[in-house]
């Protein structure tokens, strides 16, 4: 199977590493830096596409890993011309979009994942099948913690544009929006959320409390700005307590009725904690083409998180000033 890479920033970069690890082949790539793609050729023995046309005249799969606004008509190119699309997250710029997008890939056949890497890992992994398998309860709360170090405020920087990422919100706390929605079934009846903009016009932090039909009660933060990594995950049921940290790679779960805690949860000795998550979502991808199943983060998956992302936008206000009221259908 051949594999084109759009993009060669970061996220090129680091599923051009994954793909490697892979039974795939790694055709190639198109940028728009043809220096950053011609470096990334090299090292994997592979080519770069003049053009993104000639780029799908090659090959099987695209990995679409350019900026979020580049989204949608690359991946309508990519249905069009039957190929299999991997698109990092979100999903789309807009509600509409991705609509549009998921259509395309439904009328022509094509496997669409999108890439919310966070469900490959295994700490979240076996935190998830605990909860969908009863064995800690009913959740009742849900902590998500998530920051990262990003002020750059070039203009030619994307990240900080709005209007081409959607801000953290789309970029960064989608992430735990996708994970809160695989935990619950039902849809969020209110939200309440307070950004705050320090170095960018719109949001770099976020504090966000969402109540769903269910009954779950789950609060976010999320920064831009933080001078430290934080990627955590905590549930509370009514007897039992699971956390996760994504940085230190380890989770574990206690009784709450005992006292008693279970085994650690940890990565497997010897694999790159960055590598490994997304080596399992390749490998992941590959089993569904094969196999002609779906795949395991879909079309639909994607734009649930991104309609949870802009109702949470909608009650920031243009003043970052928190609203709280109840969430209008998705």
């Amino acid at each position: 199977m051949r594999i084109g890479i759009v993009g060669a920033g970061f996220m090129g970069t680091t599923h051009a590493a994954g793909w490697a690890e892979t039974e795939a082949t790694l055709a190639g790539f198109v940028a728009q830096s043809s220096a950053h793609a011609q470096a990334l050729a090299e090292q994997y023995q592979a080519q770069v596409y003049p053009d993104f046309e000639a780029l799908l005249a090659d090959v099987d799969v695209v990995d679409i890993c350019n900026p979020t606004h580049l989204h949608y008509q690359m991946v309508l190119q990519a249905a069009t011309a039957g190929k299999d699309i991997i698109c990092e997250k979100p999903l789309a710029r807009t509600l509409a979009q991705g609509r549009e997008m998921i259509a395309a890939c439904r009328l022509t056949g094509v496997k669409l994942l999108v890439a919310h890497v966070v469900r490959f890992f295994p700490e979240y992994a076996q935190a998830r099948v605990a909860v969908a398998n009863g064995d800690i309860g009913r959740p009742a709360v849900v902590r998500l913690t998530r920051g990262t170090f990003r002020p750059k405020k070039a203009e030619d920087n994307w990240f900080v544009d709005f209007e081409k990422s959607g801000g953290m919100m789309l970029d960064l706390m989608i992430h735990d929006l996708d994970i809160l929605l695989t935990l619950d079934g039902s849809e969020a009846v209110q939200v309440d959320a307070v950004g705050v903009p320090v170095l960018s016009p719109k949001f770099d932090i976020a504090n966000v409390r969402l109540r769903f039909g269910s009954g779950l009660i789950a609060n976010l933060t999320a920064s831009r700005i933080s001078l430290e990594k934080l990627r955590k995950f905590r549930v509370w049921s009514h007897r039992t307590y699971v956390s996760a940290d994504f940085v230190t790679r380890r989770a574990q779960v206690c009784r709450l009725v005992d006292g008693e805690k279970g085994p650690e949860i940890a990565l497997e000795e010897g694999v790159p904690a960055e590598e490994e998550p997304l080596r399992r979502q390749l490998d992941s991808f590959l089993g569904a083409v094969r196999e002609g199943r779906p795949p395991e983060v879909s079309g639909l998956d994607g734009r649930r998180a991104l309609a949870l992302a802009h109702t949470i936008l909608s009650r920031m206000g243009p003043d970052s000033i928190g609203l709280g009221s109840p969430a209008t259908a998705h």
